[in-house]
């Protein structure tokens, strides 16, 4: 798998979007329930650990002159 597979998040985003995620999760058996909710909770967690990241990588420099400028005072 590439590492930046934008197809399958344009995919994912489609699905959610469309409704089809909800209606299987109705009609689903409890197994594929949990499943579905344990997939969600990770894609969540993933979320949050890309939200971090990004943060880090676009305000790098500007957290390190802010924490540089502290130390030296």
């Amino acid at each position: 798998m590439p590492m930046f597979d934008t197809k399958y998040l344009d995919k994912l985003e489609a699905y959610f979007a469309s409704g089809d995620l909800e209606m299987d999760f109705e009609y689903a058996d409890e197994e594929k329930r949990g499943r579905i909710l344990d997939f969600l909770e990770k894609l969540m967690n993933l979320a949050d650990q890309a939200d971090v990241l990004a943060t880090k990588l676009i305000f790098k420099d500007s957290l390190q002159e802010m924490f540089g400028e502290k130390t030296q005072q």
